[in-house]
């Protein structure tokens, strides 16, 4: 299974799924490819961001090696699934992809856990501390879903 997680900067939400579905993953035998990618480009290179950084590493979850990534178009082929972080992030998506946008393989992250709603992960970028703590609770309990979802693929 290759999964890639997305959102607009790719130092924020998606770093932080890309972490928690990788040791999720790896806690149960998978052996998947996980990534993240972000559609704006802003911050290629980067590191996530500290907070994310010290959120994840509360829950023994190291990120700090992770670079931020433009998604591209020729991740619609590689990968299996493409999860949104957000509703303007699954337009860019829409929009990078064009014709070969492929509405089965890319959906709202959080369509996992309440599904239909179409719901956004909140960005954390503009808030303080507890704010990365709330989207770490959020990515987590979807990423349960996910590895239950698919671990028999």
């Amino acid at each position: 299974m290759k999964i890639l997680l997305v959102c607009l900067g790719n130092i924020c939400r998606s770093p932080l799924a890309e972490g928690i579905l990788q040791h999720k993953a790896k806690l149960a035998g998978l052996d998947w490819e996980v990534d993240s990618a972000g559609t704006n480009g802003f911050h290629k290179g980067e590191a996530p961001h500290p907070l994310s950084q010290k959120v994840a590493s509360l829950h023994q979850i190291d990120i700090s090696a992770q670079r931020s990534r433009k998604f591209k178009l020729e991740d619609i082929a590689h990968f299996d699934k493409i999860y949104a972080m957000a509703a303007d992030v699954l337009i860019d998506i829409q929009r990078i992809t064009k014709e070969k946008f492929n509405p089965q393989k890319v959906e709202l992250f959080l369509n996992e856990i309440h599904p239909g709603k179409n719901e956004d992960v909140p960005d954390p970028w503009y808030g303080q501390e507890d704010g990365y703590h709330h989207v770490f609770e959020i990515i987590n309990e979807a990423c349960d879903v996910i590895i239950e979802k698919y671990k028999q693929q």
